[in-house]
């Protein structure tokens, strides 16, 4: 009985993920978030690339940040549907727009800005892709074109999902095949 109740624990909690996850993109509000280059990927953590955001400091009057505490950004998008930086706080506001829940990095008195590290910062792929898609990524990034790299995010109720990152409007997956 002991085996039959953890068995069913190991499929639980997996599904449940799978499932939050799933909703979110069934269901959230999609937002473009501008990158920029990014960092190598570690063979120690799998193949993956690391994303590194514009979006990622904030003017804040309050000088008291700790390092990885909790920054509440909240969004809005432009016209072209990027992301852009609506206000931040340090505790769940009640207005109306989408939020994620970021880290403080660091604070700058000189300044007056937080920096942040948005959740969303690791985009996974399929091994023998990753290589290729960080130096594709690249390339597009030193391009002259603006808004050409962006990560699209799904968010709901500060909680968010990285779906993909294009390059001008085509999935890095299909890209690098290109």
């Amino acid at each position: 009985m002991l085996f039959v109740l953890v068995a069913i624990a190991q499929l639980f909690v997996p599904a449940q993920m799978i499932l939050g996850e799933e909703i979110i993109l069934d269901t959230g509000t999609a937002y473009k978030f501008r990158t920029q280059p990014i960092d190598p990927s570690d063979p120690f953590r799998g193949k993956y690339i690391v994303l590194r955001y514009e979006m990622n400091t904030a003017a804040s009057g309050d000088s008291l940040w700790e390092r990885r505490e909790d920054v509440y950004v909240y969004l809005k998008k432009d016209s072209l549907g990027f992301a852009e930086l609506a206000k931040v706080s340090k505790i769940p506001l009640a207005i109306e727009n989408d939020y994620v829940v970021a880290k403080a990095s660091w604070y700058d008195r000189n300044k007056g800005e937080v920096h942040f590290n948005l959740p969303f910062d690791r985009f996974y792929m399929e091994e023998s892709k990753a290589k290729p898609a960080e130096d594709a990524f690249r390339n597009a990034q030193r391009d002259s074109l603006p808004n050409n790299t962006y990560g699209l995010v799904y968010i709901k109720d500060g909680d968010a999902v990285l779906k993909d990152v294009l390059i001008n409007e085509i999935p890095i997956a299909d890209y690098v095949e290109q």
